[in-house]
């Protein structure tokens, strides 16, 4: 009434500068005291959580005993007031929050409770990696630090703010745990090689990436088990757990590249053969696939047993291999449009590489028919091989399964020698023709090859005054400006 209304602010202030000072000299004046109230810091915050709980119920009760005792003049009064002001604490200065305030009386102590939970935490990891170390920890020794992190997060969830804290902590463990195995990763020569047996380089690698694995995994048990686990607390840890998976990716991609390298090698091959004949008389083809096929399903088949399947995070290993069979998916196909000239027989032979391409990745992924579209692609091209080219050219899968550009190399094949693929004009090899295909992705540039390839070849006819195209000429045109439209 005289203007006061700050009077709560004026005395929650002096309450917790008491306190603060109190412990102060306690701890000031006595050694025991002070480790107990570092050591068993987050007691003592639940004696402190457990005084404001106390503290919210005795504010409610006041304003209950206002209701039922009559002064009802007085409680109108008084929450227009509380009306006026939100909260009676807030009145001289916004920014005040008396919670934080009392907990503020016990900052050193948390400070030094940290600093301790983080030297818990780090010190089995820095055990378990000595100097000059070449190997991952056991799993007896990965467990040991596991029940740290568990440990120290349970005892943290007394309070919210503070099971944060012990968060970043547990954090920066992980980050910790992630860079001594970096160190220990192999990345010579032998750690890429895919000619013979597993190398001792290459033997570290999979072990550092199936310790980093099963740390990744117990974590996240561990935060699954923590019960109210503030969710920012939950973030910090997982953007940890993101860099742990992160560093078993760039830990294996060498291998991934080599293994990528030598099927796109193989597959090139493909064009060393010839598939220019006619059908042989059984309308058979002489052989179940050709050589290429063969040598690319004994390497995939060798890379999987002699590699991969020494990792422990299968669904990690396939996540990974899955993308590298759509690639050889794509690179068969692109190459297998390429083929010039190709004869019945050849077409026979072809479409049974094309079944024989699905046994070939298989034992990169989990199941063929998980690759989505590169799958879809490669079932879709096969009956294109025996089509006519008015058929393929108004087929559904166009545009939607199979890009236009690929279908368009693919009718290169059936035009005489003078109607030259883009690569042929362009005096490239294969090899270099598929380089270029991989910078340029976007079908507008493929098109645009394609095109000029076309626009060369109507220039030739005139410049020898020939009367008439080649019959899948206006085809090609018509498919052509058709793709270019969908482009617009």
């Amino acid at each position: 009434q005289d203007g006061q209304s700050d009077i709560l602010y004026r005395f929650w202030t002096a309450v917790t500068q008491t306190l603060t000072s109190h412990f102060q000299s306690a701890t000031d004046s006595s050694m025991f005291l002070k480790q107990a109230f570092e050591g068993e810091y987050p007691k003592l915050l639940r004696l402190y959580n457990d005084l404001w709980k106390r503290l919210q119920q005795y504010s409610q009760n006041i304003q209950r005993n206002f209701n039922t005792s009559g002064t009802t003049d007085l409680f109108a009064e008084l929450q227009q007031m509380e009306e006026d002001i939100q909260d009676i604490f807030m009145q001289k200065n916004e920014d005040y929050d008396p919670e934080k305030a009392l907990k503020d009386s016990l900052q050193q102590y948390e400070a030094a409770y940290l600093s301790k939970s983080l030297s818990r935490l780090f010190d089995p990891i820095n055990l378990v990696f000595p100097p000059g170390g070449r190997n991952p920890p056991s799993s007896d020794e990965l467990d040991s630090i596991i029940k740290t992190i568990a440990s120290e997060l349970n005892v943290a969830a007394v309070d919210p703010d503070l099971s944060l804290a012990v968060a970043k902590n547990v954090a920066k463990t992980i980050q910790l745990y992630g860079v001594k195995s970096e160190q220990l990763l192999s990345t010579q020569g032998d750690a890429s090689q895919v000619i013979g047996p597993l190398t001792e380089g290459q033997r570290r690698n999979v072990a550092v990436v199936n310790s980093l694995y099963k740390l990744h995994q117990s974590v996240l048990k561990v935060i699954a088990n923590q019960s109210s686990f503030p969710a920012a607390a939950e973030q910090t840890v997982t953007a940890a757990l993101k860099a742990v998976h992160d560093l078993m990716g760039s830990a294996v991609q060498p291998l991934l590249n080599s293994v990528g390298d030598s099927v796109e090698a193989i597959i090139i091959t493909m064009h060393q053969e010839d598939f220019s004949g006619s059908l042989s008389s059984s309308g058979k083809p002489d052989v179940p696939c050709s050589l290429y096929m063969k040598e690319l399903q004994g390497f995939i088949a060798r890379v999987m047993s002699d590699y991969f399947r020494h990792f422990e995070c299968f669904d990690f290993v396939f996540d990974n291999t899955e993308a590298m069979a759509q690639r050889a998916i794509e690179l068969f196909i692109r190459n297998a449009s390429l083929i010039r000239p190709l004869g019945e027989g050849g077409k026979m032979r072809l479409a049974a590489d094309f079944a024989q391409m699905e046994l070939a990745v298989a034992p990169l992924c989990r199941r063929v028919s998980d690759l989505g579209k590169s799958y879809r692609q490669l079932r879709s091209f096969r009956p294109l091989l025996f089509q006519t080219s008015e058929h393929i050219a108004s087929s559904p899968a166009l545009g939607e399964v199979i890009p236009f550009s690929i279908i368009l190399q693919f009718l290169f094949t059936r035009a005489p020698p003078e109607l030259k693929s883009p690569f042929q004009r362009a005096e490239w090899s294969i090899a270099r023709y598929s380089q270029w295909l991989d910078d340029h992705p976007s079908e507008k540039d493929r098109l645009a090859l394609i095109r000029g390839a076309l626009e060369a070849y109507v220039q030739s006819v005139r410049t020898r005054e020939g009367k008439e195209f080649a019959p899948v000429y206006p085809i090609m045109l018509q498919l052509l400006q058709k793709a270019m439209a969908t482009l617009q």
